[in-house]
């Protein structure tokens, strides 16, 4: 199910990346593309050598499954909003300091 919500996440975030010039260029939205992205294909690669050598499901659909790929988002959603607080790009946490 993570490999699921990973790619869900990663394409929206393409198609917002690639439709809006505000999150491309204010929002740092590629810096979250790139996360999910990689965060996609080492989960893809997880799976692939986990269903080869033991066999089994290639998709798990468990609660766990579930629960581990909300987590999964949420620590790539902190992690972009802490490089976004962090950067400032629009200046309003330097105004405040004044």
């Amino acid at each position: 199910m993570w490999l699921l919500t990973m790619t869900l996440a990663a394409v929206v975030t393409t198609a917002i990346w690639y439709i809006s010039d505000e999150a491309r260029e204010i929002y740092n939205i590629g810096f979250l593309n790139l996360i999910l992205w990689g965060t996609t294909i080492m989960v893809f690669v997880d799976h692939l050598i986990g269903y080869l050598t033991e066999g089994g499901e290639f998709i798990e659909t468990s609660s766990d499954a579930i629960l581990l790929s909300i987590i999964l988002l949420i620590v790539a959603l902190l992690i972009w909003e802490m490089v976004l607080l962090f950067k400032d790009p629009k200046g309003v946490l330097r105004s405040i300091k004044k």
